[in-house]
């Protein structure tokens, strides 16, 4: 594969000594190459503003000062939707990961991933659209996957109205309150459908939500 024809990465960090390793790292894959560097979403948004040349994914960290991860997303989700965003991230909170899904990333990656793994997450963004760790890539492909022939959802009112809380940034208590329900049958409600579903927790519940319209970004 000539330069010219390699998939193009940005690298959006402000921890300069990380940002040149990882795009070392990616420079030495035969398909990528690393189009540029910026330190938080405000430089992010000159460099592309400025650049003929738009990268095909963004590696996103979340903690930044001036713009961080969560702004940046979600203007690339208003302004550059055909980019893929993949989140950088210290820690596996499940917290930001829903997030970040809500404004537009196709997934995520910890920053101690081995090269390995980060070959594959690129490669798969470009070829799928989407990447997930290990920990939700199992419910992320079974929630992309057509379901079983003429399978109904069959969701009761309150149901219906616990998916969407809970594809919020709302705790499970908040959610209690708001239904007017006690934590336990809130509870109840969250281990039938992840049952039901086939779904592991709560960011696969988001996706399933969003493949079938329940919610919407």
């Amino acid at each position: 594969m000539s330069e010219n024809t390699k998939h193009t990465v940005a690298i959006v960090d402000d921890h300069s000594l990380f940002a040149t390793s990882l795009g070392k790292l990616i420079n030495s894959f035969s398909d990528f190459k690393v189009l540029f560097y910026a330190k938080n979403g405000q430089q992010l948004q000159k460099i592309m503003e400025g650049s003929s040349e738009k990268p095909e994914i963004i590696l996103l960290d979340i903690n930044m000062p001036v713009m961080d991860g969560f702004e940046t997303a979600e203007w690339l989700m208003q302004h550059h939707p055909s980019i893929g965003v993949l989140i950088l991230s210290m820690e596996d909170e499940e917290q930001a990961i829903l997030r970040m899904l809500r404004r537009g990333a196709k997934g995520y990656l910890l920053k101690d991933i081995n090269p390995n793994t980060l070959h594959t997450a690129l490669c798969e963004l470009i070829e799928k659209g989407y990447y997930h760790s290990e920990k939700v890539s199992e419910t992320l492909l079974h929630s992309l996957t057509p379901d079983e022939e003429g399978r109904i959802l069959d969701l009761k009112e309150n149901e219906l109205t616990f998916i969407k809380l809970a594809c919020s940034e709302m705790t499970y208590k908040e959610i209690a309150n708001i239904m007017d329900l006690s934590p336990k049958t809130i509870d109840g409600y969250r281990q039938e459908l992840f049952k039901r579903f086939k779904i592991k927790n709560r960011v696969g519940l988001v996706i399933f939500a969003l493949k079938k319209n329940l919610i919407h970004l």
